[in-house]
């Protein structure tokens, strides 16, 4: 790997890697897809529209734990992810699953992982593995250099009319911008990062960015995404608000026993998670 990329992740937060992952790699990660996808876990959100599934969103399926920590480990994602953060050690933490079809999508709320998940550290990627051709205009964007600066509120997700409406409440974090109406007073106002992808090319994310989008439409109807997400030394554990009422389930979600062991500013890796080298 050369520099530049490292560099540029660092700096801005996202890469686009083409042809990350072989057709082999590629098949074996969409039959684990369609699996997840059959054998959701206590926390997908579906959504239907008469017969046809319209959305379906999944995290930390334990149900998919010991078959997707098998499959991760057989791909390289460990030696690649060493390499760009110049790591001795990777870990795989868990995946997120997305389906939008029959071209009802509409564009996720921008948001940081890190306002749902207690992390910090530069040691962090989130690999987004999309099977469709996916044109720019339908693509994940990214605001660029976000990881590096404020951990925002996270959005609900649940008032159409408010995209900033806050997930912890209380002040202990500021208020999440809202980006779109901002990018429709002045389309300059942040600086987006988005490719184009074929199957095969991985986006990696680091969780600390502002991201959204990656709509479906009548030209682009269905998008399926796998995305998984690994930490390296670099990364330290940092604890959501601890007043929160957000709702988000602290209990039977699959990484909740292992995060009960750290305290603020904790290395990551004390943490019991699959380690890929």
């Amino acid at each position: 790997m050369n520099d530049s990329l490292r560099k540029a992740f660092l700096e801005d937060g996202a890469i686009l890697i083409k042809g990350l992952l072989n057709n082999e790699q590629l098949a074996r990660c969409r039959a684990a897809y369609d699996w997840a996808v059959e054998n959701h876990g206590p926390h997908a959100t579906r959504m239907f529209n008469g017969t046809d599934q319209q959305s379906h969103v999944d995290n930390a399926n334990p149900l998919a734990k010991e078959r997707l920590e098998e499959l991760v480990s057989s791909l390289p994602f460990g030696d690649f992810f060493a390499d760009l953060w110049v790591s001795k050690k990777v870990w795989y933490f868990a995946e997120e699953v997305f389906l939008k079809a029959g071209g009802h999508g509409s564009r996720t709320l921008w948001h940081q992982d890190t306002s749902y998940l207690p992390w910090a550290g530069n040691h962090w990627g989130n690999a987004w593995i999309s099977f469709e051709s996916v044109p720019k205009k339908n693509a994940l964007e990214i605001v660029r250099g976000s990881h590096r600066g404020p951990r925002y509120d996270g959005t609900t997700f649940r008032d159409p009319m408010d995209p900033t409406q806050p997930l912890h409440g209380g002040g202990a974090l500021p208020r999440l911008p809202d980006v779109e109406a901002e990018r429709c007073l002045n389309p300059d106002a942040y600086e987006i990062l988005s490719w184009a992808t074929e199957p095969g090319d991985v986006v990696i994310l680091h969780p600390g960015s502002l991201h959204g989008g990656a709509p479906v439409d009548t030209d682009f109807p269905d998008r399926h995404t796998f995305v998984f997400r690994f930490f390296g030394d670099d990364a330290t554990f940092h604890p959501l608000p601890d007043h929160s009422d957000s709702g988000y389930p602290k209990q039977g979600v699959l990484f909740s026993e292992q995060l009960s062991t750290l305290n603020a500013g904790d290395p990551f890796r004390h943490a019991t998670f699959r380690q890929l080298i």
